[in-house]
């Protein structure tokens, strides 16, 4: 029986070559939506030391402009505040920003609004910075978490703002913001790096047999 040898240095090609391509395989499935989730839920509140800090009343609220308030609320000071005037909607809206220290915070990037007034957000693997959770319309307020050392599943309140003591207002719907926003590589991304896999998987099988 023949036994063949591998050089040394066709070994190390060839171990290369296995690795890259299980390297986009794997780069492929970590961009999927699915991720595994870990035991319990953390509950967020209401001035909680998640807080970010909050807006009244936050309108208009598109996209646009929660963004807007969200990172007029990273500039601030601990503790401080500023409005946000939207003179022809006829809103002014006041900014607060808590005294919880996240130390330096990135710019808030829009990344997605959540499916309703749902209570129970999937964050994945820490893909997030900030969450936006509107109360009631014009007639509550909006709530911002900072969420960039969490994973996981989360769950905020069903109710919140209204007069000292009390939590009045429905949610209305919520917004995470990224950097990034978990975004994943588009098609032409996946398709890229599986093909410089397979032609380096080739080129070594080539070398290893000549």
């Amino acid at each position: 029986m023949k036994i063949n040898i591998v050089p040394s240095n066709k070994l190390a090609l060839l171990s290369a070559a296995v690795f890259a391509a299980m390297l986009a395989f794997s780069h492929n499935a970590s961009a999927g939506a699915i991720l595994p989730l870990p035991p319990g839920v953390t509950n967020l509140t209401i001035g909680d030391t998640h807080e970010l800090g909050k807006v009244f009343h936050g309108e208009p609220s598109g996209d646009a402009n929660r963004t807007v308030y969200v990172n007029a609320m990273i500039g601030l000071a601990l503790g401080g505040s500023t409005h946000v005037i939207y003179p022809g909607a006829g809103h002014d809206n006041l900014v607060t920003r808590s005294n919880n220290n996240f130390g330096p915070l990135p710019t808030a990037v829009f990344a997605f609004n959540g499916p309703g007034p749902t209570t129970t957000i999937n964050l994945g693997a820490g893909l997030y910075s900030y969450l936006f959770a509107k109360y009631d319309g014009p007639n509550g307020g909006v709530e911002v978490w900072y969420v960039g050392n969490l994973s996981g599943v989360i769950a905020i309140p069903s109710f919140g703002f209204g007069p000292p003591g009390t939590n009045k207002y429905g949610l209305s719907g919520w917004t995470l913001f990224g950097p990034g926003g978990g975004q994943v590589p588009d098609g032409g991304t996946t398709v890229m790096l599986l093909g410089a896999a397979l032609g380096a998987l080739g080129v070594a099988r080539r070398y290893l047999m000549s």
